[in-house]
């Protein structure tokens, strides 16, 4: 582990020195380009030097041997050897290999599963949590489809979230989300239990994959919803269905049938490029099918407890009480301790 950090420590310093050169430092495109290098490379390199500058301090203490100091050193190497096995996963984890797809746009599905109308508020209230947690980290949000209820609720909803790093915000998030919560509409105050599945999947980058005109079947039509008199007066939404793999995606957001088309390409090119992705992969396939599952009450990966104000991640067995927050676009610190778990299960 340590050869592969000198390298990287040697890469890093050639780096610094490149940005001081006057032929760098003029040219934009490249000065931005190195400097995205040094950013990714600084944290683990800030933990190699926290490691080197821990275990020389731990052998100074060691060779001291000042009777009147011996309890005081010994304490002081007891909390650097602790710090140095932290520092020391911490690397593990840095060095961990990187998902390629991290750093793609994404594309998100919300649709309600079990519980009726109370299943469709709950699907806004997630498209709300996931709107305010991509707003936060400066991501930009399109909603290509959306079906609402008329109640508050959706039917369904598809958005894009842009920006650097949105998939690897995001991919933990796929599966069943159950919350159990008195509905307004409840009379007696039971509390009824209403799951919603989210879908996350990352914008195709690159495809290695024909889409032939005559597979696609394109419709167009006029689009329902809000959007004033423009939306409801021209048939500008597009229906685009790829015939072989019945995949369909619908766009009405846009004030144009260009720009849905345009926009409705995009998230069809990923949808297929994950189903042939899955196609190819049953093992990555099974795992997704794990995760999203049927929608039923009984699977889930996550439970939002309105009543005890708790939120708990089932697959890394962590509550959180602060649902308020939590719902409000607060989920950084859950993402987080997922991204920890996987990669100590990668370690």
């Amino acid at each position: 582990m340590f050869e592969e950090v000198s390298v990287l420590e040697e890469k890093y310093s050639q780096l610094m020195e490149q940005l001081t050169l006057p032929e760098v430092f003029n040219d934009f495109a490249k000065y931005s380009q190195i400097s995205k290098e040094v950013s990714k490379l600084t944290p683990t390199i800030d933990a190699y030097r926290k490691y080197q500058k821990l275990k020389k301090d731990i052998d100074a203490a060691r060779e001291i041997t000042d009777p009147d100091l011996v309890e005081l050193v010994k304490e002081e190497i007891a909390q650097n050897q602790q710090l140095l096995e932290q520092t020391e996963q911490e690397l593990q984890l840095l060095l961990t290999p990187k998902d390629e797809r991290d750093d793609a746009n994404v594309i998100i599905d919300i649709r309600p599963a079990a519980g009726g109308n109370e299943a469709c508020l709950f699907a806004s209230v997630l498209l709300r949590m996931y709107s305010l947690y991509a707003t936060g980290l400066g991501f930009q949000i399109e909603i290509t489809d959306i079906e609402e209820n008329g109640i508050g609720g959706v039917k369904n909803v598809t958005f894009m979230v842009k920006g650097e790093g949105a998939f690897s915000k995001f991919k933990y998030e796929s599966g069943v989300h159950r919350v159990q919560r008195v509905p307004e509409t409840e009379s007696q105050g039971r509390i009824h239990t209403s799951t919603a599945t989210v879908a996350v999947l990352p914008e195709a980058t690159t495809v290695d994959f024909q889409i032939d005109e005559k597979d696609l079947r394109i419709d167009v039509y006029r689009a329902s919803g809000a959007g004033g008199q423009h939306i409801n007066k021209t048939e500008s939404a597009i229906r685009i269905t790829h015939l072989p793999t019945n995949t369909v995606v619908t766009c009405q957001d846009g004030r144009s049938q260009l720009a849905n088309r345009e926009k409705a390409m995009t998230v069809l090119v990923s949808k297929l490029a994950h189903y042939y992705q899955s196609f190819e992969d049953e093992k990555y396939a099974s795992a997704r099918h794990e995760q999203i599952g049927t929608g039923d009450r009984s699977e889930r990966i996550r439970t939002y407890n309105y009543p005890q104000g708790r939120v708990t991640d089932h697959r890394i067995n962590r509550t959180e009480y602060n649902l308020t927050r939590f719902v409000d676009g607060e989920i950084a610190d859950m993402v987080e301790a997922l991204r920890v778990s996987e990669l100590k299960e990668q370690a």
